[in-house]
């Protein structure tokens, strides 16, 4: 069991930046990959980035260049900064976990960019 709280979630304009958090508690050890998903007002819930326990990374084509994701062994945290915020960016961010085959979920942060 591994229980995820996001954070760091807000409204900016477009052009600006936000960073958000999601602090990782439980079977820590046991997480192969993190990630961060979005689910945009009447879309499916989508990938946005994700990060292996060895430090690889991948990003969606639409945030490339622009959001960076990482994490903080140390604190048990992952992090996703977003940069150049554009409208088509809000969304309700998830923050997510894989151990062995099962996906943990966070409950969302809301991300709104205004134009």
């Amino acid at each position: 069991q591994v229980q995820l709280v996001e954070s760091g979630g807000g409204l900016v304009q477009a052009g600006g930046s936000l960073r958000l958090s999601c602090a990782a508690s439980g079977s820590i050890f046991d997480i192969s990959a993190m990630g961060w998903h979005r689910q945009a007002p009447g879309k499916q819930r989508e990938l946005v980035a994700t990060i292996t326990s060895g430090g690889r990374t991948n990003y969606a084509d639409s945030v490339k260049g622009r959001f960076t994701i990482s994490r903080d062994n140390a604190k048990n945290t992952m992090y996703l900064q977003m940069n150049s915020l554009k409208p088509e960016d809000t969304a309700v961010y998830y923050c997510n976990a894989l151990i062995k085959t099962r996906p943990y979920w966070g409950q969302g942060t809301q991300v709104t960019v205004s134009s």
